[in-house]
């Protein structure tokens, strides 16, 4: 647009020359004509020409001015208007140097339907349809529990019938079964009045502004007038209402005086991100009814108390408040003449400010934590991309299952498989396998019976395939793997891991005939692979460990004639070994077991105690 940056700035220095003395809304333009910042200020001239010939300009305003291209402005009646209006654009265009409000959620509302014999429903959608509509809610729980408290205290109908008056007396319409339960007073046949649904619609609202005090003296004196006229049963029901009434209040209270009427705010500010983090609570009569937490960033060094006015009408729009005091830590900078701001130094007020201040904070937790998580997904994301590119896989390696054997010079033979799906154990999956068909020491035969009988059976009832494979072997395993595969007509990656003499991966291997991958051991995928041998050999070492104990003690018990398998678990439960039960005397043996099966034991562990003498003479 210009030759050069210096005419650039001349034609914007003539631009703000010819700004009004007056309140107003200005917008800065960059050299794609799209609106780069929107301002609001008392006097336009004076607050343009800050940008411009102001001599401690911050780093980010330079920037920003540094892009201009153009300038356009809006007069206005008042500041306060002002305001209005600013806010109002930066919804509208969100402009890339305006402060960051983030808030995208769609939160729920309790909605009084305009109709005959109104519904109480719950609505994700704010619609200007007549009906009256309470929140939104930032709490499920705290909705879910206030609607079946109403549901509890009142019998609403749930169903969308048209409950005209002139459909009702021509009895088109029968009762369902909440009628018969109690649960709906049954509008649809006549048998309420308008008059008294319209009491039970009245009522709702009280409760849905917190002014849970004029229910209560509503209920207490209706409880009253059943009592004298001796109707105890419905004093009853009245006072098991009232005791709903004072739970939920109980759980609601946050201030002892119930006089409090006032909106509470504060900030948190996060030192290293420079993020602010805002908690909004609404009180009505000393009852939290709502707690709202948002963030806010700063793009252009903008001050508290200029974040603050943002916040407090960010959160009176999507409220659609208009109370008229305002609890905050500093007064902001923000032109209303119908809100009185209170900067409480002690009593309930600075408490409920300090109890807004711990819901920031966790809000800003809670934020890191899901950063933590999602920054997580990213790092998994960059090491399944780093494996694929280093293996040249054709598709990102989601699904992993790496195998091992384990025995004893050939004795209780067992093998392990363990899944990682994108990067993370899958331990539901997890698989092991005692081996049937291989006789003796030998690990090669042993991997591929467990190969083939996996991924037959995953063949056979098409399941998911890996889309890696890996050995926790070298070159041997490897090559045994593959013939299994290949028997079953199956081609899938493999990568070996080639170990020294301490059990420890030396290198990782891949290709036919399998290479050495130039992967360091300070790298994270060599680190992945270490993870993933360190955790199929503790899987596979833990079931030939607990396979080689059963196996000892079915060679003492199991094969000892007249002691059964419900004998021999109380046996161990009590005596915890069979070294134990070996040294236990007949007594005590008989005490648990009785004489005859103590008798037996004792003759087994003395006969075998024999043979074993004999055999070391």
């Amino acid at each position: 647009m210009f030759a050069d940056d210096k005419s650039r700035l001349e034609y914007l220095h003539s631009l703000v020359k010819l700004l009004p003395d007056l309140p107003g809304v200005y917008q800065y333009f960059d050299e794609y004509d799209v609106i780069i910042y929107i301002g609001k200020a008392k006097s336009l001239i004076k607050r343009v020409s800050s940008y411009f010939f102001g001599s401690n300009l911050s780093p980010k305003t330079r920037v920003l001015v540094s892009k201009i291209q153009n300038i356009k402005h809006i007069v206005v009646d008042s500041e306060s208007d002002a305001f209005l209006l600013e806010n109002n654009l930066i919804k509208k265009y969100k402009p890339r140097y305006n402060i960051l409000l983030k808030d995208d959620k769609s939160y729920p509302w309790i909605k009084i339907v305009k109709e005959p014999f109104p519904r109480v429903v719950q609505t994700r959608n704010f619609v200007r349809d007549g009906g009256l509509y309470y929140g939104p809610y930032t709490s499920g729980y705290q909705l879910k529990t206030l609607l079946d408290l109403i549901h509890e205290l009142y019998p609403l109908r749930t169903c969308n019938l048209n409950l005209e008056q002139d459909k009702i007396t021509k009895s088109n319409y029968k009762v369902c079964l909440k009628y018969h339960i109690k649960n709906c007073s049954g509008p649809c046949i006549g048998a309420v009045s308008a008059d008294t649904y319209a009491d039970y619609i009245s009522q709702i609202k009280n409760l849905l502004r917190g002014k849970l005090s004029s229910v209560i003296s509503f209920y207490t004196k209706q409880m009253n007038e059943y009592a004298q006229q001796l109707q105890f049963e419905k004093a009853n029901e009245i006072k098991n209402r009232l005791s709903k009434l004072e739970v939920y209040q109980s759980r609601s209270a946050v201030s002892n005086s119930t006089s409090i009427n006032a909106d509470v705010m504060s900030c948190f500010v996060d030192e290293e991100s420079t993020i602010h983090y805002f908690n909004y609570m609404q009180v009505v009569d000393g009852l939290l009814l709502h707690s709202y937490s948002f963030e806010v960033k700063p793009v252009l060094d903008e001050t508290l108390q200029e974040l603050f006015s943002h916040a407090i009408f960010h959160v009176r729009e999507k409220f659609h408040r208009v109370s008229s005091e305002f609890v905050v830590p500093l007064l902001p900078d923000f032109p209303s003449d119908d809100i009185e701001f209170v900067v409480p130094l002690a009593g309930d007020k600075k408490k409920l400010l300090e109890l807004s201040e711990k819901n920031a904070r966790l809000f800003r937790l809670e934020q890191m934590k899901q950063q933590a998580a999602r920054n997580a997904d990213s790092h998994e994301e960059k090491l399944l991309l780093s494996i694929k590119n280093i293996f040249g896989l054709h598709s990102l390696p989601r699904h992993i299952e790496c195998f091992d054997n384990s025995n004893t010079q050939g004795k209780n033979p067992v093998a392990a498989c363990v899944v990682f799906r994108d990067c993370r154990p899958s331990k539901k999956e997890y698989r092991l396998f005692n081996i049937k068909t291989v006789e003796g020491p030998d690990d090669y035969a042993s991997m591929y019976e467990v190969v083939y009988r996996r991924y037959s059976r995953l063949s056979d009832e098409n399941k998911e395939l890996p889309n890696l494979i890996v050995a926790d072997g070298g070159v041997g395993q490897m090559n045994v793997i593959r013939e299994a595969i290949s028997a079953l007509g199956l081609d899938i990656p493999i990568v070996g891991l080639a170990k020294d003499n301490r059990h420890s991966t030396r290198d990782i291997l891949f290709g036919f005939p399998p290479k050495i991958v130039n992967v360091g051991k300070s790298d994270f995928i060599f680190r992945f692979f270490t993870r993933l041998q360190d955790e199929v050999h503790r899987f596979a070492i833990t079931f030939h460990k607990k396979k080689r104990s059963q196996s000892m003690l079915d060679s003492e018990l199991n094969h000892i004639s007249g002691i059964g398998p419900k004998t021999i678990d109380a046996l161990l439960k009590h005596f915890k070994s069979v070294s134990n039960i070996r040294v236990a005397t007949q007594d005590e043996l008989a005490s648990l077991i009785g004489d005859a099966k103590a008798k037996i034991l004792v003759k087994y562990f003395s006969v075998s105690e024999n043979v074993s003498r004999e055999t070391i003479e």
